[in-house]
């Protein structure tokens, strides 16, 4: 039996409204987290993505794997706005998601009022 530490993906089982973002991460059911986040019905995942990096399909995978229970997905893409690939926007608007992309702020604030009026939202959030 193996000994140590596991490290294992970050995950609050959960959906919680982000109390705070910067410094390169976020804080949210009184815990804090250093990188980018996906806020899923699932709950809270760590994601592997940072500001600039390219946003592709596979890289939004879990997103896609709970379409069903997500009709509005916030994308923040770091300090400004950037628009998302075209490949990115169809493969969501096949599933039936609308995709929004806005700064990372703002898609906080738009993620905690569509949450606490319980529509079937969802956000990528990159860390500032």
């Amino acid at each position: 039996m193996p000994k140590g530490i596991e490290i294992r993906d970050a995950h609050f089982p959960g959906r919680a409204p982000i109390d705070a973002y910067g410094n390169g991460g976020f804080r949210f059911a009184d815990m804090s987290h250093r990188g980018s986040l996906l806020c899923l019905p699932s709950g809270v995942h760590g994601w592997d993505l940072t500001e600039g990096e390219a946003l592709t399909a596979e890289s939004l995978a879990r997103v896609l794997d709970e379409a069903g229970a997500i009709e509005v997905l916030l994308v923040g893409t770091g300090k400004e706005i950037r628009p998302l690939p075209q490949a990115v926007k169809a493969v969501l608007k096949a599933r039936g998601i609308a995709s929004d992309p806005m700064s990372t702020g703002a898609a906080v604030r738009t993620y905690n009022v569509m949450l606490a009026e319980s529509r079937a939202v969802a956000a990528a959030l990159i860390a500032v």
